[in-house]
């Protein structure tokens, strides 16, 4: 069966001619499907669910001539031209296997995306890492509009990146956030800047193994133009960098906490500075902000206003917009935000913290914690975690599908930290969750929700997780 080639497709072509097939339903899978229903694109959507919210997605999408096939995922439709794929899919689905085997194109969103970016299509700043990717996103976004540049953080963070380089306003430049699934199936993308913030251990169920996981986060830096951004502390995101195939003339620019050496940005006393995007970058530096306009403050958010400085300084923006957008930044919720402060008792939600990683960043930044964590643990071991932190706890409560797994860790490597576990599995376990914490804080503690887990067993996602948490914290506190 011929197939019509779709290598060099773009905004402009010829969709009339192709059958595209979308898998997945969801807020990617939908923009895409349509926006190639738009551009002329025959289109098939395929979704292994068949909920209520996939059937009413459906329903818009027949609407506007999409055919629409639920209940089956994995069947690739004999004469498809190009499969598109939403980020939930991992690499070995069956429809993408079926494809490889036959030879059709693959695509991420992020491709699709980049492929139909119009003539005067904006830069992309592309933003990675297994953690603090939406605070350095949003950062980056308040950075560029202090600058006078029109502008919107999109991709992962909710925003279609498809219905963004669409829009027929435009935009000056993007600030990208890819996680990792997204990411195997950019082929041509060409960013003005890339980081990745760090590597640790996730979606190694989603990968099949941590070298794949790895090697996904290092497509970020491909093709990268202008500055492919790393971070100095965490060898593998150099090592992801040094591989990378750039545009010639690309330059590595690092990120450190420390006193930051050519080409790097870093901290001097208590001042962001820049020594990369400077004429005598070699004898001087520049000062960008001050460690106080970050907020809230802790080290690793530090880190995130080094990297959202260095993509935004890598684009041309002045120092001045640095710091005004460190300033005017809201930060998203359920990032290190403090819910209540009682009797000497500080209540923070960090119901984001997903993964081990960042829950072990979240309890660096407190010296005395009674830790709330657990639910999904994807795979993920906690005894690092757990060894590094042990000194800090004053006690840990526990729940979740896998709370035996973070259990477990803590009787290796901390007998001494009282564990409470709460085996209810309704979303009013939160109460209990928050009195037991309660009767373990003293004065001068830090409850912290900082879960280390996925949140789907008990709950939504990690905002319902965390807004549970709040109220739950305030009916404990009375009101």
């Amino acid at each position: 069966m011929s197939r019509t080639d779709v290598t060099a497709y773009g905004r402009s072509s010829d969709w009339g001619a192709v059958h595209a097939v979308v898998a997945g339903i969801g807020v990617a899978g939908f923009a895409c499907a349509d926006q190639l229903v738009h551009l002329g694109a025959r289109v098939t959507v395929v979704d292994s669910g068949d909920g209520a919210r996939q059937r009413e997605r459906a329903d818009v999408l027949e609407v506007v001539g999409a055919a629409v096939r639920l209940g089956d995922g994995d069947t690739l439709p004999d004469d498809a031209d190009v499969l598109v794929v939403s980020p939930g899919l991992p690499p070995y689905a069956p429809v993408i296997v079926a494809a490889q085997e036959r030879g059709v194109p693959v695509w991420g969103e992020l491709e699709l995306a980049w492929r139909l970016r119009g003539p005067d299509a904006a830069p992309w700043l592309v933003v990675t890492g297994t953690n603090g990717k939406t605070t350095v996103t949003l950062m980056l976004e308040s950075m560029l509009r202090a600058a006078g540049l029109r502008t919107a953080a999109v991709g992962n963070i909710g925003v279609s990146l498809v219905d963004a380089v669409m829009d027929p306003e435009g935009f000056d430049v993007l600030a990208v956030e890819v996680g990792a699934p997204q990411l195997p199936f950019l082929l041509t993308a060409s960013p003005l800047a890339s980081v990745c913030l760090n590597i640790a251990e996730d979606h190694v169920d989603h990968f099949g193994s941590m070298e794949a996981y790895v090697a996904a986060k290092g497509r970020i830096y491909a093709n990268t133009q202008v500055a492919a951004v790393y971070n100095v502390a965490d060898p593998v995101t150099e090592r992801l960098v040094e591989e990378a195939d750039v545009v010639e003339g690309c330059r590595a620019i690092g990120i450190t906490l420390g006193t930051p050496g050519r080409s790097m940005v870093g901290v001097v006393d208590d001042l962001l500075v820049d020594r990369a995007f400077i004429d005598n970058r070699a004898d001087s530096a520049l000062e960008l902000a001050s460690v106080h306009d970050v907020h809230p403050f802790a080290p690793h958010n530090v880190f995130n206003a080094l990297a959202a400085a260095a993509l935004a300084r890598a684009a041309g923006v002045p120092a001045s917009a640095v710091r005004e957008g460190l300033r005017s930044f809201e930060p998203a919720g359920h990032r290190i935000a403090q819910v209540a402060e009682r009797d000497g008792v500080t209540w923070v939600d960090d119901s984001k913290a997903t993964n081990g990683h960042a829950a072990l960043t979240s309890l660096l930044a407190y010296e005395s914690v009674v830790w709330i964590a657990g639910g999904m643990a994807k795979g993920q071991e906690y005894d690092d975690l757990v060894q590094r932190t042990r000194d800090r706890m004053r006690g840990a409560v526990l729940l979740g599908v896998d709370r035996a797994r973070i259990r477990e860790a803590l009787a290796r490597h901390a007998p001494d930290v009282p564990v409470v576990e709460v085996g209810r599995t309704d979303t009013g376990a939160m109460d209990d969750v928050v009195n037991a914490a309660a009767a373990m804080a003293r004065p001068g503690d830090t409850v912290l929700l900082a879960p280390g887990c996925a949140s789907w067993d008990m709950f939504r996602d990690y905002g319902h997780r965390g807004d549970e948490f709040a109220a739950s914290v305030l009916r404990h506190l009375g009101g």
